[in-house]
């Protein structure tokens, strides 16, 4: 409490309040235009956060993510094209709402669920993270070293539905970890003889790069033209949501839990809790028929779990240095240049900075009401803007922030190289969330193991002796040899359900 009440009067300070204003407004504008996600709006702050202190930096992207997140409702409500990915899961549910004149209805929806699962989210983090980091500052290498492998582990199965792709962007990402010195020899490895790359790949201006670049790069090269909105004006609203809200408290109980509870597994993130949850509103719902037609339970559900994966994907960035997603990727990054490095001792260091991002939490959950509902009457001016215009702004903003970190032209061609390796990987069916997480916790890992390599003497059965170690080994190794397991009972299952259809009467 004591940190808390410390912490307080450092966000209510007048210039990070202006800071948290200026990128709500920052988050709302990149979320509600189809294509510049809430990572991007995070890449484009990173230059920006090198001028200020850490709590409003860190502050401006707790903000630009949250509104960014809800943002992107507006675009899938009233142009069938979600904002940010974490809007694809109800886009059509809310899409067929607007082609019955009510628009107002999907998106005062989505904005009330967005704010309640955001102050849950923020809740959870609150009372979550402090305990979680005593328990960390028990851990030693070996703990780190499975913490990484399950990270990388649930990375590449759950980033997509093709996990050998997955797994496939991953090595990409650690392979990029590779370069630079060797940790522990000072040898040198992919190099090739330049004195830029002996230091590593700075992933700030890698993933700036991999988000923001491929973006406009597949923007540039997209030839369909921008669709019109359908409805010509949004209503009230909140009208009849106090009525929406009591019937559906339950599902607004359940998104936020599994949002939260999604969100802290690492690679996992809003995008993929709002799936879940929309898939799990519709098979327990009373009323299964009305999906797809233009029904606000799944919007409660899915909303609420969007905005609660945000705090959801902080606590094992704070906690343990292991990102929840893309955005936390990058938050890590912004840590360790504010001298914040992750972890569970940077709650004793800096109790009161960690507090104060907290606390930004839930002031940016809040601001999303009335910033959100600004966002919501101004959508038709928003969407107006020409993609001519804004692609060469973003463009100009990735390379003047990237040359700004080290005032090195060798940040602009790591942008440019990385831009376009992410832009082909997707275009080619590979996610690139896994690559990310590869290059964050590459260095993790391999510092992990090589110290307790050392410490153990070579013998790898060390890493099981310790009680913590050994359980996250097993649930590690459970997890790389559950394909062997459950890959021939899904063939079986396959092969006799089409025995049955072949053969009705056997």
């Amino acid at each position: 409490m004591d940190h808390f009440l410390t912490a307080l009067p450092i966000v209510l300070d007048p210039y990070v309040l202006t800071v948290i204003l200026l990128s709500g407004l920052f988050g709302l504008f990149m979320g509600a235009i189809p294509g510049l996600s809430a990572t991007m709006a995070t890449a484009l702050l990173v230059p920006i956060t090198f001028f200020i202190p850490p709590v409003p930096a860190l502050a401006a992207i707790v903000t630009a993510t949250a509104m960014a997140i809800f943002a992107g409702d507006i675009p899938g409500a009233l142009l069938r094209i979600p904002g940010t990915p974490a809007s694809a899961a109800y886009t059509d549910e809310a899409f067929a709402l607007t082609r019955k004149g009510k628009a107002e209805l999907a998106l005062g929806t989505g904005l009330v669920a967005a704010v309640i699962g955001g102050m849950f989210g923020a809740v959870a983090l609150t009372f979550s993270a402090p305990i979680l980091a005593k328990v960390a500052l028990k851990f030693s290498s070996y703990e780190y070293f499975w913490l990484a492998c399950l990270g990388l582990t649930c990375a590449a199965f759950i980033s997509g539905s093709n996990p050998v792709k997955g797994a496939i962007s991953l090595l990409i990402g650690l392979l990029v970890a590779t370069v630079g010195l060797d940790p522990m020899s000072g040898q040198a490895r992919f190099t090739f003889g330049s004195v830029e790359l002996m230091g590593g790949i700075n992933f700030i201006p890698a993933m700036i790069g991999m988000f923001a670049l491929a973006e406009v790069l597949r923007v540039v090269t997209a030839t369909r033209p921008p669709d019109a909105v359908r409805q010509a004006s949004i209503g009230n609203v909140f009208a009849g949501l106090g009525a929406i809200m009591s019937k559906y408290r339950m599902n607004l109980l359940r998104g936020s839990v599994i949002g939260t509870l999604v969100g802290a597994l690492p690679g996992a993130g809003s995008d993929i809790a709002a799936w879940i949850s929309y898939a799990v509103s519709r098979r327990f719902s009373k009323e299964p028929e009305k999906f797809g037609t233009g029904h606000v339970e799944g919007l409660v559900d899915a909303g609420s779990s969007n905005n609660a994966g945000l705090g959801g994907t902080w606590v094992p960035a704070l906690v343990f240095g292991i990102p929840g997603d893309s955005i936390t990727a990058i938050v890590i990054g912004v840590l360790y240049v504010k001298g914040m490095n992750p972890g569970p001792t940077v709650f004793l260091d800096q109790p009161e900075l960690i507090y104060a991002v907290f606390i930004s939490f839930f002031v940016a959950n809040l601001l999303l009401l009335p910033l959100g509902y600004l966002a919501i009457k101004s959508s038709k001016q928003l969407l107006r803007i020409p993609r001519s215009v804004l692609m060469p702004i973003i463009l100009m903003f990735c390379m003047v922030g990237t040359f700004a970190i080290n005032n090195s032209v060798f940040g602009i061609v790591v942008l440019l190289v990385l831009g376009l390796v992410a832009y082909l990987m997707e275009e080619n069916g590979f996610p690139i969330a896994p690559a990310i997480l590869g290059l964050v916790l590459g260095p993790l890992l391999e510092d992990a193991f090589m110290t307790s390599m050392i410490k153990a003497n070579g013998q790898f059965a060390t890493f099981f002796e310790r009680p913590i170690s050994a359980g996250l080994g097993i649930v590690t190794i459970a997890i790389w040899l559950s394909p062997l397991v459950l890959g021939p009972v899904r063939r079986r299952r396959k092969a006799a359900a089409a025995t049955q259809q072949l053969d009705p009467e056997t």
